[in-house]
């Protein structure tokens, strides 16, 4: 079931372009600017962000595989309120560069540590939808003594789930051979029934319209990233909001990382945050008012 629960689809809808920006100071951290803006990531890739609200920690949104930051429209609506927010589009997807030298996993984590850096963030909080959630433990692990927390969405599920090889080579032949119709067949899946039907084909249509290459290269990644490891590797507490859809092994995963817990939303699927925002958005406010207290 893993190969079927990996991939985090979501909403790609181009946002706002760039504006000017202060010239950097070596060792500075750049200014909170309100809007739309773009810095290098560590190999010269252009990384889209958006700065919204002020206020401590600051949240740090990480959408999933084939979408952009423009899927967290609701949170971003309801937390720029009280703290300051941050949206990013990874290289490969939404406004940022393709000019990747290949599309490893682990980069993707160097990404976030770029725009948390840049603007010398500390008290933050990474949230990861999905391939998002991976990426955030990534983050966290890069940035010890700047995250504060990780709280994943509908990912994580279950870091001892094994992949059968074939399987993985028939799911990944699909997206080659015709990646719009695969995407399009897998997004569909990712919701349950009875789910507006406007939004599954707003996100579909939005993912499909993203790059074959970066589609098809993140799948074959994804497929072999070790969740147990990543989990053990982050000094910090890890939470999960997750969909009733699929089961998260929550004493599977606290072998690996003792600080670890998970919420479980029933009657939504895999994009909870767009489903179901007014329930989604007062969990994860309660998840992150609840990160330094002890899982039962």
């Amino acid at each position: 079931m893993k190969y079927a629960l990996l991939f985090s689809i979501a909403l790609a809808l181009a946002c706002g372009g760039t504006t000017d920006r202060p010239a950097p100071v070596a060792g500075v951290p750049a200014p909170l600017v309100a809007g739309p803006g773009t810095i290098a990531a560590p190999d010269g890739v252009a990384i889209a962000y958006t700065v919204s609200g002020t206020g401590a920690p600051a949240l740090v949104f990480i959408h999933g595989w084939m979408c952009d930051q423009s899927f967290w429209s609701a949170q971003v609506a309801e937390f720029s309120q009280t703290n300051t927010v941050i949206t990013i589009d990874l290289p490969g997807h939404g406004l940022s560069g393709m000019g990747r030298d290949g599309w490893p996993m682990m980069a993707y984590g160097a990404d976030v540590q770029a725009v948390v850096e840049h603007f010398g963030l500390d008290n933050v909080v990474v949230i990861g939808h999905s391939m998002g959630g991976p990426i955030a433990l990534e983050a966290a692990r890069l940035m010890p003594d700047r995250v504060i927390g990780v709280v994943a969405v509908d990912a994580l599920h279950d870091a001892d789930a094994k992949v059968d090889p074939e399987k993985a080579k028939v799911f990944i032949a699909a997206f080659e051979n015709d990646f719009v119709g695969a995407c399009r067949r897998f997004s569909a899946s990712m919701f349950p029934a009875g789910a507006d039907p406007e939004l599954v084909e707003r996100v579909t249509n939005g993912m499909c319209d993203g790059s074959p290459e970066v589609g098809v290269a993140l799948t074959r990644q994804f497929f072999d990233y070790e969740t147990g490891p990543a989990l053990a590797a982050v000094e910090v507490p890890v939470r999960c909001i997750n969909s009733g859809m699929w089961p998260t092994n929550l004493e599977g995963n606290r072998k690996y990382q003792p600080n670890f817990d998970c919420v479980v939303m029933e009657g939504g699927g895999h994009f909870l945050m767009m489903e179901k925002p007014e329930a989604f958005n007062a969990l994860l406010k309660q998840t992150i008012a609840n990160l330094d207290k002890p899982v039962e």
